[in-house]
């Protein structure tokens, strides 16, 4: 699976399950429970979305024109590390504003769900390369008489 569809099911997937962690997540800086916690965690899941839409097409460009093919642990942490920074520096201010609390609770609150999802995002990722394959971008080069499928578990 390649381009826009990979994007749509990744994205689709780990939205779903973020949406899930970061409502249950929230109830604790939520003074209203779920009714603070399950709009905001929606509209942190919009922001992410276009961030990952935006993030994976740059990673991606920037990972077809590297020497080294496939995605070992290290350029895995970096795609976790730059995913989850910009994330994050676009979501400390909707947090203090959504909840109406100082930016450094916020910035808290997003430290906490920062080490959850750094971890979830590496996992997933992983997971998701292992289950659909990796994206053409990472994929090393066929050589003749090379099965499609060999490259795939590797990781």
């Amino acid at each position: 699976m390649q381009g826009i569809k990979r994007r749509v099911v990744y994205v689709g997937l780990y939205e779903t399950i973020a949406v899930i962690v970061t409502s249950v997540g929230m109830l604790t800086f939520a003074e209203n429970g779920l009714s603070d916690s399950v709009p905001l965690a929606v509209a942190m899941s919009t922001v992410a979305v276009m961030w990952n839409l935006i993030f994976n097409w740059i990673f991606e460009k920037w990972e077809s024109r590297q020497n080294t093919r496939g995605r070992g642990t290290a350029r895995r942490i970096a795609h976790a590390i730059g995913f989850e920074g910009g994330l994050t520096f676009m979501l400390v201010p909707l947090i203090a504003w959504w909840l109406n609390i100082p930016l450094l609770k916020a910035l808290a609150a997003s430290l906490s769900m920062l080490v959850f999802f750094m971890i979830y995002t590496f996992v997933f990722t992983w997971a998701f390369d292992k289950i659909f394959g990796l994206p053409a971008s990472a994929a090393p080069s066929l050589s003749p008489g090379t099965s499609e499928h060999s490259w795939q578990a590797k990781g």
